[in-house]
């Protein structure tokens, strides 16, 4: 029997989650880990880990297409899964959920699957941001290769926030998609995104939004928002890598043919035609991640034993402690300082690298991203090579952002 997620909540409270994580308790360069590159990828509770355990020690078998014991237990626990997918975002109906590699992938897919289905002609134009990651750009410019579809970009001001008004000034008889991040993984922001899909509607025009960074932080509705397509990676949610997920309205997802053609998306194969398989199943071509996915649908039974607001409001203790302590530090920058924020804090010290910065306090055990986060084009918006970035989760404490702080002030001492 399928089962649903979890209703009973657990209390909240940071020491105790973090025993659930069994890479908190590690060592590095003899250090405690303060991992703190949460908007890269998360760390995974035990329970996570076992799904996957389980799943490759006692379970394996390929699913759907079996019809003995061990098929048929690993494509229940798969579908299930789904059905918790569909659950936590809210979904309409189970068969809107298609399970991908992860948002990559399902940006890729819609992009591919909308030019088949006859959704772009040359000239149409798509409407992204100034802060998207590349995911979310370099997809749409595949697409105008073989279209010669156009790029029209939302910007942005100096706090990192949209300007809505010059958004609503993009749209044209030749718009065809809005395409933009729930939450920046660069900046922290988080987009009015109901707002820019009730504009896209208004005028007739379907919406993606890229939740990546969101899904991990705040409660997400798709049904609430009314988005066309939403997509995640489990990685980020505190589920493995190589699984993530593609929402998808069914009647876009009914309209777009396959996104690639193999075993079990088909209804019929013969060497004059292939009628394909009803949504979302032909839209996934070949053996899918199958521990990915049940490990994913652990990860939201673990995520959902919370009350979420509960979650999302420490986090954000940890966003205001956070840019409190790194604002007292001299010549420290915070890059990103929109009203609305996510627990993002990527900042730049005068006369110092980010590379620097990272390399001084791995020695510390501290783990934080430098770079350009695959967000080059906001790093030429603020005329930067690259950033260091701090980013929390809700298992991450007040204790660790002082550590990171005095990390930084070794980095100034060592450049001084």
């Amino acid at each position: 029997m399928i089962t649903t997620i979890q209703e009973v909540k657990r209390k909240f409270d940071v020491e105790d989650v973090r025993k659930d994580f069994p890479i908190l308790t590690r060592l590095v360069n003899g250090k405690s880990l303060v991992y703190l590159d949460n908007a890269a990828t998360s760390q995974k509770p035990q329970t996570v880990i076992d799904a996957l355990t389980q799943y490759y020690t006692f379970d394996n078998a390929n699913i759907h297409r079996g019809l003995y014991f061990l098929s048929e237990l690993a494509t229940e626990q798969y579908e299930s899964a789904r059905l918790k997918v569909k659950e936590f975002i809210n979904a309409m109906s189970v068969s809107e959920i298609v399970f991908v590699r992860g948002a990559t992938e399902a940006i890729n897919l819609v992009a591919s699957s909308l030019c088949r289905a006859k959704h772009f002609k040359d000239g149409d134009e798509v409407i992204i941001s100034h802060m998207e990651h590349h995911a979310n750009i370099v997809p749409w410019q595949l697409l105008g290769d073989r279209k010669n579809i156009n790029l029209k970009v939302i910007p942005i001001n100096d706090a990192g926030e949209l300007d809505m008004d010059a958004f609503e000034k993009l749209f044209c008889e030749k718009t065809k998609l809005v395409s933009v991040v729930h939450i920046s993984n660069a900046l922290g922001t988080i987009n009015p995104v109901k707002k820019i899909i009730e504009i896209a509607h208004a005028k007739k025009i379907p919406v993606l939004i890229d939740g990546a960074q969101a899904i991990p932080h705040h409660k997400v509705d798709v049904q609430e928002l009314d988005a066309d397509f939403y997509v995640f990676s489990g990685h980020k949610v505190f589920g493995p890598t190589g699984i993530g997920v593609l929402y998808g309205k069914t009647e876009f997802l009914e309209m777009m043919p396959p996104y690639q053609g193999g075993g079990d998306m088909i209804r019929t194969v013969t060497f004059e035609k292939t009628t394909f398989d009803d949504i979302p199943r032909k839209f996934e071509a070949g053996t899918p991640n199958i521990a990915g996915g049940i490990a994913l649908g652990a990860a939201i039974d673990y995520v959902m034993q919370f009350d979420r607001p509960e979650l999302a409001e420490y986090e954000n203790e940890l966003l205001v402690y956070g840019t409190e302590k790194l604002s007292q530090i001299e010549g420290l920058r915070i890059i990103g300082t929109a009203k609305e924020k996510a627990s993002v804090i990527s900042f730049v010290i005068d006369g110092i690298h980010p590379y620097d910065i990272g390399t001084i306090i791995d020695t510390d055990g501290i783990a934080i991203r430098t770079g350009h986060h695959c967000t080059q084009p906001i790093m030429q918006r603020f005329n930067l090579p690259a950033t260091a970035r701090a980013s929390f989760a809700f298992y991450n404490t007040k204790e660790e952002i002082d550590n990171l702080v005095l990390g930084i002030h070794k980095v100034k001492k060592m450049f001084a």
